[in-house]
């Protein structure tokens, strides 16, 4: 893969209730292929799974790469790119002094976007960007299909 080529991430989580059944779709498109990943969780919440989804499309990538990575959730756009700096300053502790929530997700995406390049950009959701529509949709259904287990 050339270092000069970006991959394209769109990313997205969703959940049944939130704690609830959750789900996360990812799409990696780069040099004409396109590739679809998505999971489920039984009991989790809806930042669980923004985060999710965005992980596991970086954590599939083979070999450091130039990234842009879209989300629909200005929480992980906001976090890794604004607020992830001072928690880490102070020990994990958001501006309230309270442990940051989902920590071991944020030092998991934190790990992943030191290994590569990667721009981050928001859409607002459910706007008819077709991408991050699909991820929705393949959110969803990793819903459906946990739940019949």
């Amino acid at each position: 893969m050339a270092n000069d080529q970006v991959v394209e991430i769109f990313s997205d989580g969703a959940c049944s209730g939130n704690p609830g059944p959750g789900g996360w779709g990812t799409i990696l498109r780069w040099d004409g292929h396109v590739r679809e990943l998505s999971g489920f969780a039984p009991e989790t919440t809806n930042n669980r799974m923004e985060l999710t989804a965005a992980i596991e499309g970086l954590a599939a990538l083979k070999r450091t790469c130039q990234v842009r990575l879209t989300t629909d959730s200005e929480y992980v756009k906001k976090g890794i790119t604004e607020w992830i700096d001072g928690w880490v300053r102070r020990g994990w502790k958001n501006s309230q002094k309270k442990e940051v929530a989902n920590r071991d997700l944020w030092e998991r995406l934190l790990e992943l976007t030191r290994k590569h390049r990667v721009e981050w950009c928001w859409v607002r959701g459910h706007t008819g960007h077709a991408e991050n529509e699909r991820c929705d949709e393949l959110a969803r259904a990793a819903i459906t299909v946990g739940r019949r287990g």
